[in-house]
């Protein structure tokens, strides 16, 4: 990497200014960020993140962070000697654990994101699925991927019912920046534990947001021989699911994409949380990073 200090200050103004028309372009767009995977865990990584996110919003641009937590809800499930259990990418949760979800979410991580943004000069605020009864959800029935006729317990596991996004709305118009835990409430007040991948596609839908960014610990989707796609359409992608290329906790995630840019999310990207910066190469640079998923 060249050393950045060494960059004349010529050159500096010819970078800014191939980033304007990008600027112009999404001015006053919503772009849906899912934070999550290395991204997440690395303190220069963590940095580079808040500044990106921060700068989105001060070019004029709407960032929308949804986070995730997974490394960190095992790490406290270990503390408290529970083993965390998977089916077809979905963590099985009981009362216990949803608790333990809840304060690790809501509690530490989306905390933690909401002060790295703040030290890089933004006004995030944290939000959950229950906060302006954003997110309302029921329990997930997760069908057998090979039976059909086998159905699942995955505990309180949500399935999204419906997204009253007016609380994000009401932030964004206030230069804030919300950054959003992927847990909703159920008829009877209870929670549920949503996949975050699901919940940055569903806010992404009713946000009408310009792009969905999801960020993740591989350079996008890879197919057999390890090469990365970087163009999907809906028709490769059900090949990719059928052949098994598209697998565990990938699918979630490509499947919640689909349906955004079905919805009319103009551009969803997979990229790279590793790449320092990935979020501006992506918005800000004519270079592709990672794979970008199209309805058709």
């Amino acid at each position: 990497m060249t050393d950045l200090l060494s960059i004349a200050p010529r050159d500096k103004a010819e970078i800014l200014a191939q980033a304007l028309p990008y600027i112009r372009k999404f001015h006053g767009k919503t772009m849906v960020i899912k934070y999550g995977g290395n991204a997440m865990t690395d303190p220069a990584l963590q940095a580079d993140f808040a500044e990106d996110v921060v700068l989105l919003k001060l070019v004029g641009m709407n960032p929308v962070v949804v986070h995730g937590g997974g490394p960190q809800i095992e790490t406290a499930l270990n503390r408290l000697g529970k083993k965390g259990q998977f089916i077809q990418g979905m963590r099985v949760t009981d009362a216990e654990t949803m608790e333990v979800v809840e304060w690790v979410l809501a509690g530490e991580v989306q905390q933690d994101i909401v002060g790295l943004i703040n030290q890089a000069g933004g006004k995030a605020v944290g939000l959950t699925g229950r906060d302006g009864g954003m997110i309302r959800a029921r329990k997930l029935k997760m069908v057998d991927s090979k039976d059909p006729n086998i159905e699942h317990d995955v505990g309180q596991v949500g399935d999204i019912v419906s997204i009253d996004p007016s609380v994000v709305k009401a932030l964004q118009d206030d230069a804030f920046i919300p950054v959003i835990s992927p847990i909703g409430f159920g008829e009877n007040n209870e929670s549920y534990n949503i996949n975050a991948d699901v919940v940055a596609s569903k806010l992404a839908e009713v946000l009408k947001a310009e792009k969905l960014m999801l960020l993740t610990n591989t350079p996008g989707v890879l197919d057999k021989a390890g090469n990365l796609l970087t163009d999907l359409t809906a028709r490769r992608i059900d090949e990719l699911f059928a052949d098994g290329t598209i697998s565990g906790g990938m699918l979630p995630k490509i499947a919640g994409a689909l349906d955004a840019a079905k919805a009319g999310v103009n551009a969803v990207h997979i990229i790279d949380g590793r790449v320092p910066h990935a979020m501006l190469l992506e918005i800000l640079t004519e270079q592709a990073y990672g794979t970008m998923i199209r309805s058709h």
